[in-house]
Protein backbone atom coordinates (compact mmCIF):
# COMPACT_ATOMS: atom_id res chain seq x y z
CA UNK A 1 0.00 0.00 0.00
CA UNK A 2 1.77 3.04 -1.48
CA UNK A 3 -0.29 5.82 1.56
CA UNK A 4 -0.33 9.60 -0.96
CA UNK A 5 -0.65 12.62 1.54
CA UNK A 6 -2.70 14.95 -0.43
CA UNK A 7 -2.07 17.97 1.85
CA UNK A 8 1.46 18.72 2.61
CA UNK A 9 3.19 22.14 2.31
CA UNK A 10 6.74 23.43 2.13
CA UNK A 11 8.66 26.00 2.71
CA UNK A 12 11.00 26.79 -0.82
CA UNK A 13 14.74 25.95 0.72
CA UNK A 14 15.22 28.55 -1.94
CA UNK A 15 13.73 31.22 0.48
CA UNK A 16 15.19 29.84 3.65
CA UNK A 17 18.82 30.93 2.35
CA UNK A 18 18.18 33.87 0.51
CA UNK A 19 16.45 34.94 4.12
CA UNK A 20 19.82 33.46 6.29
CA UNK A 21 22.21 35.09 3.18
CA UNK A 22 20.60 38.65 2.45
CA UNK A 23 17.47 39.08 4.27
CA UNK A 24 15.12 38.56 1.78
CA UNK A 25 13.92 36.72 -1.52
CA UNK A 26 11.97 38.64 -4.47
CA UNK A 27 11.31 41.25 -1.63
CA UNK A 28 9.91 39.03 1.02
CA UNK A 29 11.31 39.10 4.04
CA UNK A 30 11.94 36.62 7.39
CA UNK A 31 8.14 36.90 8.32
CA UNK A 32 7.24 34.75 5.24
CA UNK A 33 7.33 31.43 5.36
CA UNK A 34 6.74 30.28 8.95
CA UNK A 35 10.67 30.04 9.63
CA UNK A 36 9.90 29.40 13.54
CA UNK A 37 8.58 25.93 12.79
CA UNK A 38 11.52 24.09 12.55
CA UNK A 39 10.53 21.43 9.78
CA UNK A 40 10.22 23.78 7.43
CA UNK A 41 14.14 24.45 7.28
CA UNK A 42 14.87 20.45 6.79
CA UNK A 43 15.94 19.46 3.74
CA UNK A 44 14.41 16.84 1.54
CA UNK A 45 16.03 13.56 2.82
CA UNK A 46 15.16 14.48 6.28
CA UNK A 47 11.85 14.91 4.93
CA UNK A 48 11.56 11.60 3.62
CA UNK A 49 13.14 10.15 6.65
CA UNK A 50 9.80 11.60 8.98
CA UNK A 51 7.66 10.55 6.16
CA UNK A 52 8.16 7.10 6.58
CA UNK A 53 8.40 7.07 10.35
CA UNK A 54 4.69 8.78 9.75
CA UNK A 55 4.10 5.58 7.50
CA UNK A 56 3.62 7.80 4.31
CA UNK A 57 5.16 6.93 1.09
CA UNK A 58 4.49 10.01 -0.95
CA UNK A 59 3.32 13.86 -0.85
CA UNK A 60 1.24 15.94 -2.73
CA UNK A 61 3.64 18.56 -1.54
CA UNK A 62 3.01 22.75 -1.73
CA UNK A 63 4.22 25.43 -1.34
CA UNK A 64 3.28 27.20 2.09
CA UNK A 65 0.27 29.14 1.50
CA UNK A 66 2.23 32.39 2.45
CA UNK A 67 3.58 32.42 -1.24
CA UNK A 68 0.35 32.99 -3.26
CA UNK A 69 1.09 36.76 -3.57
CA UNK A 70 -2.44 37.57 -4.90
CA UNK A 71 -2.13 41.03 -3.35
CA UNK A 72 2.01 41.89 -4.36
CA UNK A 73 2.84 42.97 -7.80
CA UNK A 74 2.45 40.97 -10.72
CA UNK A 75 6.22 41.09 -11.45
CA UNK A 76 6.99 39.62 -7.74
CA UNK A 77 4.28 37.44 -7.95
CA UNK A 78 5.34 35.45 -10.91
CA UNK A 79 9.34 35.39 -9.28
CA UNK A 80 8.09 33.94 -6.88
CA UNK A 81 5.76 31.50 -7.91
CA UNK A 82 8.18 30.19 -11.16
CA UNK A 83 10.90 29.79 -8.43
CA UNK A 84 8.69 27.97 -5.62
CA UNK A 85 7.61 26.06 -8.53
CA UNK A 86 10.75 25.23 -10.01
CA UNK A 87 11.76 24.06 -6.64
CA UNK A 88 9.17 21.85 -6.56
CA UNK A 89 10.10 20.30 -9.46
CA UNK A 90 13.12 19.54 -8.41
CA UNK A 91 12.19 17.81 -5.67
CA UNK A 92 9.89 15.65 -7.76
CA UNK A 93 12.94 14.78 -10.05
CA UNK A 94 15.52 14.16 -7.21
CA UNK A 95 12.71 11.80 -5.26
CA UNK A 96 10.14 10.87 -8.14
CA UNK A 97 8.28 8.25 -5.21
CA UNK A 98 8.45 10.57 -2.55
CA UNK A 99 7.01 13.57 -3.87
CA UNK A 100 4.26 14.57 -6.54
CA UNK A 101 3.89 18.41 -6.14
CA UNK A 102 1.37 20.68 -6.59
CA UNK A 103 2.08 24.40 -7.74
CA UNK A 104 1.26 27.97 -7.45
CA UNK A 105 0.10 30.62 -9.84
CA UNK A 106 -0.11 34.15 -9.52
CA UNK A 107 -4.34 34.10 -9.43
CA UNK A 108 -4.21 38.22 -9.39
CA UNK A 109 -3.55 37.86 -13.12
CA UNK A 110 -5.29 35.85 -14.90
CA UNK A 111 -3.27 35.04 -18.27
CA UNK A 112 0.02 34.99 -16.13
CA UNK A 113 -1.86 32.28 -13.89
CA UNK A 114 -2.96 30.07 -16.95
CA UNK A 115 0.65 30.77 -18.52
CA UNK A 116 2.30 29.46 -15.15
CA UNK A 117 -0.28 26.71 -14.81
CA UNK A 118 0.58 25.40 -18.31
CA UNK A 119 4.27 25.57 -18.00
CA UNK A 120 4.35 23.76 -14.57
CA UNK A 121 1.79 21.42 -16.03
CA UNK A 122 3.76 21.03 -19.21
CA UNK A 123 7.97 21.88 -18.67
CA UNK A 124 7.97 20.57 -15.13
CA UNK A 125 5.39 17.74 -14.95
CA UNK A 126 3.91 18.61 -11.67
CA UNK A 127 -0.07 17.66 -11.17
CA UNK A 128 -1.80 21.08 -10.50
CA UNK A 129 -1.86 23.85 -8.03
CA UNK A 130 -3.23 24.88 -4.74
CA UNK A 131 -5.14 28.56 -5.07
CA UNK A 132 -6.77 30.34 -2.20
CA UNK A 133 -10.55 30.39 -1.91
CA UNK A 134 -10.36 34.08 -3.16
CA UNK A 135 -8.58 36.46 -5.03
CA UNK A 136 -8.07 40.22 -3.06
CA UNK A 137 -11.86 38.85 -2.11
CA UNK A 138 -12.84 38.26 -5.37
CA UNK A 139 -14.33 34.61 -5.98
CA UNK A 140 -13.83 31.77 -8.62
CA UNK A 141 -17.57 31.98 -10.24
CA UNK A 142 -16.80 35.76 -11.89
CA UNK A 143 -16.03 35.39 -15.88
CA UNK A 144 -12.78 36.60 -15.31
CA UNK A 145 -11.51 33.33 -14.15
CA UNK A 146 -13.36 31.18 -16.85
CA UNK A 147 -9.84 31.35 -18.90
CA UNK A 148 -8.42 29.87 -15.77
CA UNK A 149 -10.99 26.95 -15.54
CA UNK A 150 -10.87 26.37 -19.04
CA UNK A 151 -6.77 25.72 -18.76
CA UNK A 152 -6.86 23.77 -15.60
CA UNK A 153 -9.76 21.55 -17.36
CA UNK A 154 -8.17 20.80 -20.55
CA UNK A 155 -4.50 20.58 -18.81
CA UNK A 156 -6.15 17.88 -16.73
CA UNK A 157 -4.71 19.74 -13.40
CA UNK A 158 -5.62 19.03 -9.83
CA UNK A 159 -6.49 21.98 -7.69
CA UNK A 160 -6.49 21.86 -4.30
CA UNK A 161 -8.38 25.15 -2.20
CA UNK A 162 -6.52 25.99 0.56
CA UNK A 163 -6.81 29.73 2.86
CA UNK A 164 -4.68 32.04 3.21
CA UNK A 165 -5.11 35.16 5.39
CA UNK A 166 -7.70 36.88 5.83
CA UNK A 167 -10.16 34.55 6.00
CA UNK A 168 -14.05 35.77 5.79
CA UNK A 169 -14.23 35.75 9.55
CA UNK A 170 -11.62 38.13 10.02
CA UNK A 171 -14.03 40.91 9.31
CA UNK A 172 -16.08 39.71 12.63
CA UNK A 173 -12.73 38.71 14.78
CA UNK A 174 -9.10 38.42 15.01
CA UNK A 175 -9.54 37.19 18.61
CA UNK A 176 -8.84 33.10 19.54
CA UNK A 177 -7.70 32.17 16.85
CA UNK A 178 -10.93 31.62 15.64
CA UNK A 179 -9.78 33.29 12.12
CA UNK A 180 -8.08 29.72 11.13
CA UNK A 181 -9.83 27.20 13.24
CA UNK A 182 -13.38 28.07 11.75
CA UNK A 183 -12.49 31.08 9.19
CA UNK A 184 -11.08 27.67 7.21
CA UNK A 185 -13.64 26.01 7.57
CA UNK A 186 -16.31 28.77 6.37
CA UNK A 187 -14.01 29.89 3.40
CA UNK A 188 -14.06 26.30 2.22
CA UNK A 189 -17.99 26.73 2.03
CA UNK A 190 -18.22 29.71 0.48
CA UNK A 191 -15.46 27.86 -2.24
CA UNK A 192 -17.97 25.03 -2.95
CA UNK A 193 -21.41 27.72 -2.92
CA UNK A 194 -20.02 29.69 -5.31
CA UNK A 195 -18.37 27.23 -7.54
CA UNK A 196 -21.86 25.01 -7.44
CA UNK A 197 -24.01 28.37 -7.71
CA UNK A 198 -22.24 29.94 -10.24
CA UNK A 199 -22.51 27.69 -12.85
CA UNK A 200 -18.61 26.66 -12.90
CA UNK A 201 -19.07 23.44 -12.12
CA UNK A 202 -21.85 22.51 -14.93
CA UNK A 203 -20.05 24.65 -17.69
CA UNK A 204 -16.92 22.51 -16.81
CA UNK A 205 -17.77 19.25 -16.29
CA UNK A 206 -14.35 17.55 -15.77
CA UNK A 207 -12.99 19.16 -13.37
CA UNK A 208 -10.36 17.64 -10.89
CA UNK A 209 -11.28 19.86 -7.56
CA UNK A 210 -9.87 19.12 -3.64
CA UNK A 211 -11.90 20.89 -0.85
CA UNK A 212 -8.97 21.13 1.66
CA UNK A 213 -9.81 20.61 5.36
CA UNK A 214 -12.38 18.20 5.02
CA UNK A 215 -14.23 20.70 2.66
CA UNK A 216 -15.02 22.75 5.55
CA UNK A 217 -18.33 23.24 6.62
CA UNK A 218 -19.69 22.22 3.06
CA UNK A 219 -20.53 18.74 3.78
CA UNK A 220 -23.23 20.05 7.43
CA UNK A 221 -24.29 23.13 5.94
CA UNK A 222 -24.96 21.91 1.94
CA UNK A 223 -29.05 21.20 3.17
CA UNK A 224 -29.24 24.76 4.30
CA UNK A 225 -27.85 25.73 0.35
CA UNK A 226 -30.60 23.11 -0.60
CA UNK A 227 -33.29 24.52 1.07
CA UNK A 228 -32.45 28.03 -0.28
CA UNK A 229 -32.49 26.86 -4.10
CA UNK A 230 -35.71 25.43 -3.25
CA UNK A 231 -37.00 28.55 -1.93
CA UNK A 232 -35.73 30.27 -4.86
CA UNK A 233 -38.54 28.92 -6.49
CA UNK A 234 -41.18 31.20 -4.92
CA UNK A 235 -42.41 34.03 -6.48
CA UNK A 236 -41.34 36.18 -3.70
CA UNK A 237 -38.16 35.08 -3.08
CA UNK A 238 -34.37 35.96 -4.91
CA UNK A 239 -34.19 33.84 -8.00
CA UNK A 240 -30.74 34.18 -8.05
CA UNK A 241 -30.23 30.61 -6.57
CA UNK A 242 -31.45 29.07 -9.63
CA UNK A 243 -30.29 31.57 -12.27
CA UNK A 244 -27.48 28.70 -13.33
CA UNK A 245 -27.84 25.01 -11.75
CA UNK A 246 -31.10 23.03 -12.23
CA UNK A 247 -30.58 20.72 -9.50
CA UNK A 248 -29.88 21.52 -5.87
CA UNK A 249 -26.26 21.86 -4.55
CA UNK A 250 -26.09 18.77 -2.35
CA UNK A 251 -26.06 17.12 -5.56
CA UNK A 252 -22.68 18.34 -6.28
CA UNK A 253 -21.03 17.41 -3.30
CA UNK A 254 -19.78 14.08 -5.53
CA UNK A 255 -17.90 16.24 -8.11
CA UNK A 256 -15.16 17.87 -5.30
CA UNK A 257 -12.75 15.43 -3.35
CA UNK A 258 -12.21 15.90 0.14
CA UNK A 259 -9.24 15.64 2.56
CA UNK A 260 -9.43 13.27 5.76
CA UNK A 261 -8.39 16.77 7.62
CA UNK A 262 -11.04 16.06 10.28
CA UNK A 263 -9.05 15.25 13.53
CA UNK A 264 -12.14 13.56 15.28
CA UNK A 265 -13.74 9.74 13.71
CA UNK A 266 -17.11 11.01 14.18
CA UNK A 267 -16.43 14.05 11.88
CA UNK A 268 -14.42 11.58 9.03
CA UNK A 269 -17.31 9.31 9.35
CA UNK A 270 -19.75 11.59 8.74
CA UNK A 271 -18.28 13.04 5.49
CA UNK A 272 -17.98 9.72 3.89
CA UNK A 273 -21.33 9.35 4.56
CA UNK A 274 -22.35 12.31 3.06
CA UNK A 275 -20.01 12.43 0.30
CA UNK A 276 -19.55 9.00 -0.64
CA UNK A 277 -15.78 6.83 0.21
CA UNK A 278 -14.91 7.21 -3.28
CA UNK A 279 -14.20 11.35 -2.48
CA UNK A 280 -12.04 11.44 0.57
CA UNK A 281 -8.83 11.24 -0.04
CA UNK A 282 -5.63 11.14 2.56
CA UNK A 283 -4.50 14.64 3.65
CA UNK A 284 -2.53 15.72 7.04
CA UNK A 285 -1.82 19.64 6.95
CA UNK A 286 2.05 18.37 7.44
CA UNK A 287 4.06 19.91 9.27
CA UNK A 288 1.85 22.57 10.17
CA UNK A 289 0.90 22.95 13.60
CA UNK A 290 -2.75 22.08 12.92
CA UNK A 291 -1.84 18.92 11.37
CA UNK A 292 -3.28 15.41 11.93
CA UNK A 293 -0.70 13.84 14.01
CA UNK A 294 0.21 10.29 13.40
CA UNK A 295 -2.35 10.05 10.38
CA UNK A 296 -2.29 6.92 9.19
CA UNK A 297 -2.27 5.14 11.82
CA UNK A 298 -4.70 6.89 13.00
CA UNK A 299 -6.81 6.25 9.86
CA UNK A 300 -5.99 2.58 10.25
CA UNK A 301 -7.34 2.25 14.14
CA UNK A 302 -10.87 3.63 12.98
CA UNK A 303 -13.03 1.13 14.16
CA UNK A 304 -15.84 2.83 11.99
CA UNK A 305 -14.32 2.36 8.91
CA UNK A 306 -13.76 -1.13 7.15
CA UNK A 307 -10.68 -2.10 5.89
CA UNK A 308 -11.88 -1.46 2.04
CA UNK A 309 -12.71 2.30 3.03
CA UNK A 310 -9.04 3.04 5.10
CA UNK A 311 -7.23 1.78 1.75
CA UNK A 312 -9.93 4.14 -0.63
CA UNK A 313 -8.31 6.78 1.47
CA UNK A 314 -5.12 6.23 2.25
CA UNK A 315 -4.01 5.60 -1.15
CA UNK A 316 -6.91 4.34 -3.61
CA UNK A 317 -8.74 7.46 -4.06
CA UNK A 318 -5.50 9.83 -4.19
CA UNK A 319 -3.48 7.70 -6.78
CA UNK A 320 -6.92 7.58 -8.94
CA UNK A 321 -7.02 11.92 -7.78
CA UNK A 322 -3.38 12.17 -9.41
CA UNK A 323 -3.36 10.00 -11.67
CA UNK A 324 -0.37 7.99 -10.21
Amino acid sequence: MRVIDIHAHVTPQRFSRAIAEKGSWHGLGPEFGELENPKNLWDPQRRIADMESLGVHTQAVSSTDCFYQYDNGLPAAIAIARDANDELAEMQRNHPQSFTPLGTVPMQDVPAAVAELERLIGELGLKGVMINDHVNGRTYEHDEFLPFWEAVEGLGAVVLFHQYTPTIVMSRTTRWFLPNSIGNLVDRAVTFGTLVFGGVMDRFPDLELVLGHAGGYTAFGVDRMDKGWEAAALDYMPSEPRMHIQRPPSEYLSRFYYDSVTYKETSLRFLIDRVGIDRVVFGTDYPAPMVVPDAVNWIMGLESLGADEKEAILWKNPERLLGL
